[in-house]
């Protein structure tokens, strides 16, 4: 029997798993996926702090960011449905939590009081609150806390559990992964992408979903180049005592700290424009540590579990590429920066949908031509 070429997804990180399972979902029979690594643990996803944040990451240059990320938090509750009809118990839940945004001195005082006008004229749901109310919110923080912003509709999830809820989801719609099989290039014949390389082997597609990370510009044979660069970010785990417990993600213009529900505690993140240096340095987890410990002093007396660094997929303008490219059959899902998480729902739900609608406009075509299908 004939066999039907499967969509090919190359990278295995939250975005890969994501469009892939989604796919699968709705009723693409076949669908692969090539992942450099280990599919779920080795892309930004497995280290990041997994917070779903739009109205704290809200910008005065990009609100069309914020309007996306809005959007994409209100697709986690159906996609989660959906994670544990295909994944079971291993998919995880979102956390209500809210973002507490903190000011330790006059200078982030001001700046605090800037952005919280800012996303009050915008009409985005946020409350300023003193450094007191904030230490009866969150009793642990330091008296240097002297204001801070409350957005009580930013939420955070598991990173971890949901990047391996895809993948089980994934491979219990019946997708193939093709784990520490790197793609080199995407073969192109008469403009449409028709299989990926690896090695000497070309696999052949019905057609290609881009979403490498920060690896995407990586790939050879696109046209136009991706334009997609590593931003480095090195992230400290921690683990959670009973005498240091955290109600949300809390946050200064240096540094993030979130309490995740498996006990781990995330201190980060660095901002670094290194190329593809995986190392960890004692310089940025110092500051990062220090700046931890200067509105959340328990920290101190934590264990470090985990110290690790991973790649943000950066573009110039700082704006995903998702959807249709300019080669017949191959599609993007990457470039999401900051925000790969949050914004996973909405870049799944739109591949998707990009894909669906050129099978359906082909095959569309064909049956009117009067072809016997």
């Amino acid at each position: 029997m004939h066999r039907s070429k499967p969509h090919i997804v190359v990278g295995g990180g939250i975005m890969g798993l994501a469009v892939g399972w989604k796919l699968l979902r709705n009723g693409i029979e076949q669908v692969e996926i090539f992942e450099a690594g280990e599919a779920g643990r080795s892309g930004a996803a497995w280290v990041a702090g997994g917070m779903l944040c739009p109205r704290a990451e809200a910008g005065f240059e990009d609100m069309d960011v914020y309007e996306e990320g809005v959007e994409s938090l209100n697709l986690y509750p159906l996609l989660l449905n959906e994670l544990r009809e295909d994944a079971g118990d291993v998919a995880p839940a979102i956390d209500n939590c809210g973002t507490m945004m903190l000011a330790t001195n006059a200078d982030e005082v001001r700046e605090l009081h800037r952005q919280f006008e800012f996303r009050k004229r915008e009409g985005v749901p946020v409350e300023l609150i003193t450094g007191e109310e904030a230490r009866e919110r969150e009793p642990l923080l330091s008296a240097k806390v002297k204001s801070a912003m409350w957005l009580a509709k930013d939420a955070q999830i598991n990173n971890r559990k949901l990047v391996l809820a895809l993948r089980q989801a994934f491979r219990n719609r019946g997708g193939t992964l093709h784990e520490q099989e790197p793609v080199s290039e995407i073969v192109i014949r008469n403009g449409r992408a028709v299989a990926v390389l690896c090695g000497d082997v070309e696999h052949e597609a019905s057609s290609i979903t881009v979403a490498a990370g920060a690896w995407s510009s990586k790939v050879g044979g696109l046209w136009p180049n991706l334009s997609i660069r590593p931003v480095k970010g090195q992230v400290i785990g921690l683990r959670i005592q009973p005498f240091a417990k955290l109600k949300q993600p809390i946050r200064t213009p240096r540094v993030y700290i979130v309490p995740k529900d498996d006990g781990r505690l995330l201190v980060g993140a660095t901002s670094e424009e290194v190329g593809y240096d995986k190392r960890v340095t004692a310089g940025p987890v110092m500051e990062l540590l220090h700046y931890a410990w200067d509105v959340f002093p328990a920290v101190f007396e934590l264990e470090i579990e985990e110290l690790m660094a991973s790649f943000r997929p950066a573009t110039k303008d700082h704006r995903p590429i998702v959807g249709d490219s300019e080669t017949n059959g191959l599609y993007y899902a990457t470039g999401h920066y900051r925000h790969g998480i949050l914004m996973m729902p909405l870049a799944a739900k739109k591949v998707t949908e990009a894909i669906l609608k050129h099978r359906h406009t082909q095959t569309h075509f064909v049956s009117t031509a009067g072809a016997v299908l």
